[in-house]
C-alpha cells in the first residue's frame, strides 16, 4: 500500500483563521480530513505533519526515506528561501510534490520565486483546498 506524507510549513496552523480573502475558511485539520477521505478511495495511507520551525520539516524529509513513496509539502514562506529543505528534498531522492492554496505568482513579487520547485517532480498552486487534493492523486500516480 503506498504512503504519502503531507508536510505543512509555518503559520499553516492558522489556516481558516488568517488572510481568509487568499486561503479560505478551512482549517489544515478540515484539509487533512478532506486528503483522509480521497486517500482512502485510492487505498493510500496519508500521514500529515505540520510545522513552524525549519528543522523539524527537514528532519521530517530525512526521516521519510524508505517509509513514504511520495512527499507532498506546503512549505509555506520556506518556500521563497528555505535552501535547507531544498538540500533535504534532493537528499531524499523521493518525489515531491510542492503545494500551495493560493497562486504564488499572482500575490507579491516576492512569492513568485520557490527555491523548492526545481528539486520536485512538480507544483500545485491556486486551487486551494483543492490543491491537496490535486497532489494526492498526482502523487498517487507516480
Amino acid at each position: 500500500m503506498k504512503k504519502i506524507l503531507f508536510i505543512n510549513g509555518p503559520n499553516l496552523n492558522l489556516l481558516g483563521e488568517r488572510e481568509k480573502g487568499i486561503y479560505g475558511s478551512s482549517t489544515l485539520e478540515d484539509i487533512n480530513m478532506l486528503v483522509c477521505r480521497e486517500a482512502e478511495k485510492l487505498d493510500i495511507l496519508v500521514e500529515f505533519m505540520q510545522s513552524n520551525h525549519e528543522g523539524d520539516i527537514i528532519d521530517k524529509i530525512h526521516e521519510a526515506r524508505g517509509r513514504y513513496h511520495a512527499i507532498v509539502i506546503n512549505p509555506g514562506a520556506f518556500t521563497h528561501y528555505s535552501i535547507a529543505i531544498r538540500d533535504a528534498i534532493k537528499a531524499v531522492e523521493l518525489p515531491v510534490i510542492e503545494v500551495h492554496l493560493s497562486n504564488i505568482y499572482a500575490r507579491e513579487e516576492f512569492r513568485s520565486k520557490s527555491v523548492i520547485a526545481p528539486v520536485c517532480i512538480g507544483q500545485i498552486s491556486g486551487f486551494g483546498v483543492d490543491s491537496y487534493v490535486l497532489a494526492l492523486y498526482a502523487a498517487a500516480g507516480l
